[in-house]
């Protein structure tokens, strides 16, 4: 998702934040950054979409110009890729990236497991146990499936804020993001029912303070997720209207 950080740099800048919000009417370009990563993480706009800036500017009432800055934003969550001459489009992550990816997760987010062990107050399991609860509660919805899908990657990045490790947070934060366009592209199979009781069995390990065996079970849980995807098939070539899926 995107988040607060420094102007981006590039071989032509683009005035971002308070120095375009400040003389445009509209949202500002962090809420527009934000507004699309959603739509991305929530698997409204597919990998491989073209982000048209023109398409983007009718949406929210504003300047190319304002446009691209959202976009340089959202580049550096890797959520996007901008191609010389060709546009800007939604990354479609590899086999090889798609691995990786949970390569990463797991060397990041069992360090965050022992942090969390270590760190975590009385409130911040009933914050995680509430987020549990709105997870099964989102069962119920079956329209509401990509709501449900965002909060069971949303648990990993409460998690990891409740570590208390700010760097750790914004890692998995990407890491997640990425994950979803990677479940995207390659249609995982998880089942949602056991993702969220594998966070509940989770949860009851770390109160109990065996920190090993609570690493171990998210390691497990990553795994399952990982083995979830088929990474053998061919990237599917999906098109859709991005006026239309913005508006949803």
């Amino acid at each position: 998702m995107a988040r607060k950080r420094s102007e981006p740099v590039s071989e032509h800048p683009v005035p971002t934040g308070d120095a375009l919000d400040a003389g445009e009417r509209g949202p500002t370009v962090e809420r527009i950054a934000q507004d699309v990563a959603s739509a991305i993480v929530e698997k409204r706009i597919p990998p491989g979409t073209w982000l048209r800036e023109e398409a983007l500017g009718r949406v929210y009432a504003v300047s190319r110009t304002k446009v691209r800055a959202a976009l340089l934003m959202l580049a550096k969550d890797k959520l996007v890729q901008t191609i010389p001459d060709k546009g800007t489009f939604v990354c479609q992550p590899s086999v090889q990236e798609a691995r990786e990816v949970f390569s990463a997760r797991r060397l990041v987010e069992s360090q965050i497991v022992r942090l969390f062990v270590a760190k975590a107050k009385r409130a911040d399991y009933e914050r995680l146990r509430q987020h549990v609860r709105v997870e099964r509660s989102t069962l119920k919805a079956p329209a509401l499936g990509v709501v449900r899908e965002k909060l069971l990657g949303d648990f990993h990045v409460a998690l990891a804020e409740a570590g208390g490790h700010q760097v750790l947070a914004e890692i998995v934060t990407e890491l997640v993001a990425r994950s979803s366009l990677i479940a995207m592209l390659y249609q995982s199979t998880n089942d949602a029912h056991c993702s969220t009781d594998e966070h509940e069995q989770f949860l009851r390990i770390c109160e109990s303070g065996q920190v090993d065996d609570a690493v171990a079970n998210m390691m497990e849980h990553l795994h399952r997720l990982e083995a979830s995807l088929d990474l053998n098939q061919d990237r599917p070539d999906r098109q859709l209207d991005l006026v239309n899926a913005l508006m949803m």
